[in-house]
C-alpha cells in the first residue's frame, strides 16, 4: 500500500492509503459477512481510509440511513480497531423522516444539526472522535457562517478532526473557507466529488441541482485544487458503478462525443499494461499531479483485489500524456 497526507495541522492531519474504501452499501445491500470480509482484506492489504455517511443507505429500506455506520461500529468492536483506521463520515443529507429524501427533506447544516448528527455518528461508529467529517450537500437555508462555526466548535472540542465538503458549488466552498480563515477557524480541507476518466455533461438539470450537477469534479474544481495544493480531492464513483466493464450501466450524462475516444485510449493502455480498464482508471487517479484519492466501493473481495492491484500499477509518462490529452 502507498499513503498520502490529508490535512495540514499537525494535530489533525492523517496519513491515509491512496485507495479509499467506500462502505455505502455495507449493512444493507451488502450483507454483514461479506462486508466484514471486504473490510478485513482491505486492512490486511494496508488500507486505512474508509468512507461512509449518516444517511447510508436510506433508499434501501425507505428509512433514514445509519446502517453503514452501525455495521462499521460492529466491525470495529469485533476486530479491536482503534484510531489507526481513518473513518470519514458525512452529515447534512439525512432525511428528516422515513419515506423522504435529501432532495425534499434533508436535515441540513445548522449548528444544531451538525452537533446532534455528529454525536449520533460517533455513537454508531463507536468512536470518541470523527477523523474526517464532511458537509454532504448544500444548505441554502442556513447562513454559511453558522455552518462554519458549527463545524469549528466540534473541532475545538476534540470530537472531530479534519473537515471536508461534498457536492457544493466551488464558490460556496471558497466562501466558507474564507469565512473560516477570517475568523481563525478550521476550514474544509478535503473535497469529495464524483470524478473518473470519463467526463459527464454537467449542464443537465437534476432534482438536487436545477442548474446542472455540482457533484462532479469539473474544470473549476480541478483548477481550484491546483491553486490550493493543501487541499485533497477524494474522488467518489471512480469506476462509474461498474460501467467500464458493463457499458449498459453508463449514465445518460456520459452519452456524448467525448466518451468514445476516452474509452479507446483506456482500452489501449489497459492492453499495453496487461491491466484491466478499472485498474488503469484508478492508477491514473492515484498517480495524478493533483492530490486525488480514489474512493471505490465494492460488493466482494474479488472486486477489492482488482482495485488493490491498481495501487502498484505504474503508468509511463507517455501513457499518462495520452490519457490526459484525449479529447
Amino acid at each position: 500500500m502507498k499513503y498520502r497526507t490529508i490535512g495540514t495541522a499537525p494535530a489533525t492531519r492523517r496519513e491515509v492509503s491512496v485507495l479509499a474504501l467506500g462502505a455505502m452499501l455495507f449493512g444493507s445491500r451488502t450483507d454483514e459477512e461479506t462486508s466484514f470480509a471486504v473490510l478485513d482484506r482491505y486492512v490486511e492489504a494496508g488500507g486505512n481510509f474508509i468512507d461512509t455517511s449518516d444517511n447510508y443507505a436510506f433508499w434501501e429500506d425507505g428509512g433514514q440511513g445509519g446502517q453503514s455506520e452501525e455495521l462499521l461500529g460492529r466491525w470495529r468492536r469485533s476486530r479491536g480497531i482503534g484510531d489507526e483506521i481513518v473513518i470519514a463520515t458525512k452529515l447534512g443529507a439525512r432525511p428528516l423522516a422515513p419515506g423522504t429524501s435529501y432532495v425534499d427533506n434533508a436535515e441540513g447544516l445548522s449548528a444544531k444539526v451538525i452537533r446532534e448528527s455528529a454525536e449520533r455518528s460517533r455513537e454508531r461508529l463507536g468512536v470518541a472522535k470523527l477523523d474526517l467529517l464532511y458537509a454532504h450537500i448544500e444548505d441554502h437555508k442556513v447562513p454559511l457562517q453558522e455552518t462554519v462555526e458549527g463545524f469549528a466548535e466540534l473541532v475545538a472540542e476534540g470530537t472531530v478532526g479534519l473537515l471536508g465538503v461534498s457536492n457544493h458549488a466551488v464558490w460556496r466552498v471558497e466562501r466558507a473557507r474564507a469565512l473560516a480563515a477570517a475568523a481563525g477557524l478550521p476550514a474544509y480541507e478535503v473535497l469529495q466529488y464524483a470524478h473518473s476518466h470519463l467526463r459527464p455533461r454537467t449542464d443537465v438539470p437534476e432534482p438536487l441541482f436545477p442548474d446542472g450537477s455540482l457533484g462532479h469534479a469539473g474544470a473549476d474544481l480541478l483548477s481550484y485544487l491546483r491553486a490550493e495544493p493543501a487541499l485533497t480531492l477524494v474522488a467518489y464513483s471512480p469506476l462509474l458503478k461498474g460501467a467500464y466493464t458493463h457499458p449498459d450501466r453508463l449514465p445518460a450524462d456520459f452519452d456524448h462525443p467525448g466518451t468514445p475516444p476516452r474509452l479507446k485510449v483506456l482500452a489501449e493502455v489497459a492492453k499495453e499494461t496487461g491491466a484491466t480498464v478499472n485498474q488503469v482508471v484508478l492508477a491514473w487517479q492515484i498517480g495524478s499531479d493533483l492530490p486525488v484519492v480514489p474512493l471505490a466501493g465494492v460488493s466482494s473481495v474479488a472486486q477489492l483485489e482488482e482495485n488493490l492491484a491498481a495501487v502498484e500499477l505504474e503508468l509511463t509518462g507517455e501513457q499518462r500524456e495520452r490519457l490526459d490529452a484525449v479529447r
